[in-house]
């Protein structure tokens, strides 16, 4: 076995005579019983005819029948973990010598485990202040809100205008129309131009208000473009917040008092800091494991890990409505910018994978019924029918190594050492309720 590059071998393996001949002999009585020859009853064309006439089909068929069997003989006698496809070339055939062929295939990559434990990661135990506690309370309270028509009269800052919203120019493909939509006058979810369009408008007025979009807006639709809407207000309408008391609280769910409310607010709140504090550290002792191993990953397990990543993306595309094809990408500079973020992720798989083995962490049948019994709540489908259908295309194993991996980081960063970061990156602020376009 020779090494061509990275995890890349070859072989080159030689097929006796003797069973070259015996598999000839096999192919022409199969193909004897086959073909219809004119002069010939059915399966009584004569064997050196076959061979004259179907010289080059059988030359074919011994060839892949023989090859690939030889090659897994070659890659058990090795102890091999192969991975993709092999490549078959220089294939010599002629009658009365050995099959002989070249074999170029990848192999699983052999790597020793450096240092794994106690990696220093920076993290901190988040905190939770009282005014993110009542900042989040004013968050619900908003979305609790209820708005008041109050009598006719001109929009000025502040109020809440009730319009129906339709475009009239700037949009390919079906218009933008709403029937209902409330925007703040004023306020600083509300773009200027509808702040100045419709400050001073009343109830049953029309009003055509242009707006130029951000070539960054979210919404693909109208990012970069002029649009002119034709609006038609309403209402004009007041915000009234609930009082925060303990009928709000009941009202909330299963809470007797605010205080109940707060403190839940307080365990979500340091939930989802450590969440993602835990993340972001795991993500730095993955970084570390990766740069402190290296070793060749077989191309097949590169290219599946670009082709994953690049599908997930597709996918989102498709989720906010827009058509991959549209946008005319060339792929292969896709795959090539994916490329080394794929031998990362190839590598700490890998990894992970190899620690689990060494610190016999599994997967336990309760852990994969838990992940099933999720998943079926949310697809809403009997659980046995769901295990049934995941075990068929591999789903089921994909979970099943998925929940070992979580495992296995877990488990590391249990490990790991924890040194405060030198700067702690302040918390995303959280969405304001979004009036407006």
């Amino acid at each position: 076995m020779a090494l061509v590059e990275g995890c890349k071998y070859q072989f080159e393996i030689s097929v006796p005579v003797d069973e070259v001949a015996r598999e000839s002999e096999r192919v022409v009585d199969s193909l004897a019983r086959k073909v219809k020859l004119p002069g010939f009853r059915p399966g009584k064309v004569p064997p050196h005819i076959i061979r004259t006439r179907f010289a080059s089909d059988v030359q074919q068929e011994v060839i892949e029948s023989l090859v690939p069997r030889y090659f897994m003989d070659k890659v058990k006698e090795e102890h091999l973990q192969v991975v993709g496809k092999p490549t078959f070339k220089d294939v010599h055939f002629h009658s009365g010598e050995p099959l002989v062929f070249k074999a170029e295939f990848e192999v699983t990559p052999a790597f020793d485990l450096g240092e794994y434990l106690d990696i220093e990661v920076p993290y901190q135990e988040p905190s939770v202040s009282d005014e993110d506690i009542e900042k989040r309370l004013g968050e619900i309270q908003e979305r609790k809100a209820e708005y008041v028509s109050v009598d006719a009269r001109p929009l000025e800052d502040g109020d809440f205008a009730l319009v129906s919203l339709h475009s009239i120019a700037g949009v390919e493909g079906k218009p933008i129309e709403q029937e209902e939509l409330r925007l703040q006058i004023g306020g600083e979810s509300t773009m200027a131009p509808f702040n100045d369009g419709l400050r001073g408008a009343e109830p049953g007025q029309e009003k055509e208000i242009e707006v130029d979009y951000p070539a960054e807006y979210g919404e693909q639709s109208l990012a970069g473009r002029r649009v002119k809407f034709r609006i038609a207000v309403k209402a004009v309408e007041r915000k009234e917040l609930p009082e925060l008391n303990d009928e709000f609280a009941q009202d909330l769910g299963d809470y007797k008092d605010m205080d109940e409310v707060r403190d839940a607010i307080r365990k979500s709140i340091y939930g989802e800091r450590e969440h993602a504090a835990q993340h972001a550290a795991k993500e730095a002792l993955i970084d570390k494991l990766v740069a402190g191993h290296d070793f060749p990953v077989p191309e097949a397990y590169i290219d599946q890990q670009i082709e994953t990543r690049v599908e997930s993306q597709l996918r989102e595309l498709a989720m906010e409505g827009i058509d991959p094809r549209s946008l005319k990408l060339d792929w292969e500079k896709v795959k090539e910018s994916q490329r080394d973020r794929a031998i990362h992720d190839v590598r700490a798989a890998l990894l992970l994978d190899k620690i689990a083995d060494r610190e016999a962490i599994a997967t336990t049948n309760d852990e994969v019924d838990r992940e099933l019994q999720r998943i079926a709540r949310r697809e809403r489908e009997p659980v046995a029918a769901l295990r049934m259908r995941l075990e068929k295309d591999g789903t089921l194993a994909r979970i099943a190594s998925r929940i070992r991996t979580d495992k296995t980081l877990a488990w590391l960063f249990e490990k790991a050492r924890k040194v405060a970061p030198e700067s702690i990156p302040a918390a995303a602020p959280e969405p304001e309720p979004g009036e407006g376009q």
